[in-house]
Formats: structure tokens, sequence, C-alpha cells
């Protein structure tokens, strides 16, 4: 028999038992279509994250306060006064690898403009804040280093904070008031979104690091630095100087401990790459069982069916049929039911993906790559659990096959 007549037969016998067929086929498809639905929800979810840490800042690198440690008793990270304005000038003027730098003064105020309240982030920034961050204007300006030598009090709203404040009303020009202290609004930031992590992005107002530093903190410390370096290679190398530099600055000595931390995207990249990683691997591992369950469902099915069909296998061997002519013919037809089962599961898990995806807002990454792996998967699994089924119909004896009732 020539390999398309074996195939067109195996579809025949398939589809005398559609129901048994389909029963059988069923661990299959839901194996194929967990494994499909889970890679491209897991990749998604992946490139989701590294969009959204890639949104945070170009070449990113945030420096912040070590913490405390008084007489045994050590406080959370970010508690100690360890960085100041000063720390900014030295990183610009001699730390080579990095492109931009900015101080930051982070406070959470009441902001009162006209008959409008509202409660927000107030962040004191450098003039090269949006660069570092990836901000856009929306319109209006920002404020270069002469506002912040001057320690203006002008500020720049996010989305969130214009409309609660102005409704629809054009801000520029406006004035709001921080405690007691009046600002004009020079620019409204362009709509940034959610964080990672859940934050609001536009709930912000920025002003420069001197003004909020002496107006409305202490006039010591500020919370943090941030950096940008050169480019992505030059990040390591950035840190190097960066902590070379404030170790100068704070005067620290060999073997003492740094009052500062360095943190980069690279390392949010590598958790959320490893998190969502193990999750996908392991409920790819429990898709996987139910590819095994489904294989040993084909391996029982095919064996009832040498049973049931005896008799027309010692006919065939009777007229002349090989025992290489049987066993091709049931492998074909267990490779052919694994095959429609992968196909279904293929498809279905495509379609569970995009769903869940649209339900949940996840972006969906189908890779193609999968999908081969997938209907290779699905023969590999016909020709191991069909092989012994198929090689039972073909070292069958004619003569006590054709007495088979």
């Amino acid at each position: 028999m020539k390999w398309s007549k074996w195939i067109v037969v195996a579809l025949r016998s398939i589809a005398r038992n559609r129901l048994r067929s389909l029963l059988t086929m069923l661990g299959i498809i839901i194996g194929v279509g967990s494994v499909i639905a889970l890679v491209a929800l897991g990749e998604g979810s992946q490139a989701d994250i590294t969009e959204n840490i890639a949104a945070m800042g170009t070449n990113l690198i945030i420096v912040v306060p070590e913490s405390t440690d008084s007489h045994g008793v050590r406080g959370g990270a970010g508690t100690s006064s360890s960085l100041s304005l000063a720390d900014v000038e030295v990183l610009r003027k001699k730390a080579k690898a990095i492109s931009y730098v900015s101080a930051e003064v982070r406070l959470s105020e009441q902001v009162v403009a006209g008959n409008s309240n509202w409660n927000t982030t107030v962040q004191g920034v450098g003039k090269d804040f949006l660069l570092i961050r990836n901000y856009q204007l929306a319109k209006g300006g920002f404020f270069g280093e002469r506002e912040v030598s001057a320690k203006a009090k002008v500020a720049v709203l996010g989305q969130t904070v214009a409309k609660e404040l102005f409704a629809d009303q054009d801000p520029i020009g406006q004035r709001i008031r921080v405690r007691k202290t009046p600002f004009q609004v020079i620019g409204v930031l362009a709509e940034k979104g959610q964080s990672n992590m859940g934050n609001d992005q536009d709930d912000i107002i920025l002003m420069p690091s001197t003004t909020a530093l002496y107006r409305l903190s202490d006039g010591k410390t500020v919370r943090g630095l941030l950096a940008s370096a050169v480019s992505s290679e030059k990040i390591s190398e950035a840190k190097e100087q960066i902590t070379a530099e404030l170790r100068k600055a704070h005067r620290l000595r060999d073997g003492e401990k740094d009052d500062f931390d360095l943190r980069d995207q690279s390392e949010m990249n590598s958790m959320a790459s490893q998190v969502t990683g193990t999750m996908t691997l392991l409920l790819s591992a429990i898709a996987g069982v139910s590819l095994l369950v489904g294989g040993i469902g084909i391996m029982n099915i095919m064996l009832v069916s040498v049973t049931e069909r005896t008799r027309e296998i010692g006919i065939r061997l009777a007229v002349g049929a090989r025992g290489g002519d049987i066993l091709c013919q049931f492998l074909i037809e267990a490779v052919v039911l694994c095959l429609c089962g992968g196909l279904i599961g293929i498809l279905s898990g495509l379609g569970i993906a995009f769903g869940l995806g649209q339900i949940m807002g996840i972006s969906v990454s189908v890779n193609p790559l999968m999908i081969v792996v997938s209907v290779g998967f699905t023969l590999a699994v016909g020709v191991f659990f069909g092989f012994y089924p198929a090689r039972k119909a073909a070292n069958l004896n004619p003569i006590e096959a054709l007495r088979h009732e």
C-alpha cells in the first residue's frame, strides 16, 4: 500500500468511531492546548514587564541610601541620610560612563488650586529628569539649570494631577499651593500610565530639586539619585564609576561598607524573567502530564482496536499483506490520531491565550517554534505509544486471526 492509502484508511478508521476517537484525543488536546496557551501568555507577560521596566528610564541606574544601624538596631533600606545635591555634581563631572544624573526628593503633599485640592507625590528633580525617565511633555515647558539654581517656585504636573485640579481648564500659567508656598505651573507631562508595580505614574508633580529640598524638606539630604548610562553596554562600567566617586566623596575607607546601594534595569529584567520563566516551566510540566496521559489513552484504544479488528488483520495477511504493512497501518493510525488531537489543541490553545489576553489585559506572544515543537511532540507521542499495539497486530498469526470471533 502507498502512504496516501494508509493515511486514508487511518482517517476512515478514526471517522467510524468519532466519539471514541475524540475522547481518545482529549488528553492530547488538553496537553498541547495548555502548553501553547501558557507559553504564549508567559512570553507576553514577560514582554509587558520588560516594556514597563524600559519605560522607567533609559539605561536607568538608581542610587539609594543604605540602611541605618544604631546600637544594633537596623532600619530599612533607604533610611540613612548619605546622599546630597553635592553628589550630583560629583557624578556629573567625574563619572564619564553616565550621560545624565538627577537628584530625587520625594514628598507626599496636599496640593491646592482654587477650590480644588488633591493629595499627590511631589518630586524634586534635576533638569535631566525627563531624559533619564523617558517622560514627554504634553504642553508647556520644563525647568532648566537656571530654575534649579534659583530654587524657582515652578511646577510641572502629571496628567492625573492636571485633571483633578483643573478639570478642562488649561493649567499652564495657573497657580497651585503646596503647603503655604505658591508655585506657577509651567508644563504638563504626557500620559505615561501605570508602572509594572501598579502605581499611577501620572499622579505626580515635578519641581526643581533645590526648591523641594530647601522649601519643602530638611535642606540636607535627598532621597536618591537617578543616572542614565551612556549605553546599555556601559551600565556595569557606570555603576563602578558611581561607586568609586561616591566612596571618595563620602570619605569611606578601604574595607568600609558602602553607605548607598545601586540598582539597575538588568537586575529587574533578570528577576522578572526568572519569575515568569519558572511559572511557565512549572505549568508546562503539568500540561506535559496531560500529554503523557493522552498517550497512554491512545495506546489503550489502539490495543482495543487491534482486538476488535483481529479478523480483518487475518484476512489482510491471508491475501498477501506483510507484517510490515500491518505495522505501518496501525502506527499511522496512532500518529494521525495524535496529529489531529495536536492540531485541535494548537487552535484551542491559541484561542484560549488570545481570549484570556483580552480579558486580563495581557499581551500574547506566539512563538512559531513552540507550535513546531508541539507538532513534533505529538508525532513522537503517536509513534511511541502506537508502536506496541501496531507490533502486536503485525505479529498476529493469520490462521488464529481468521478463527477469531
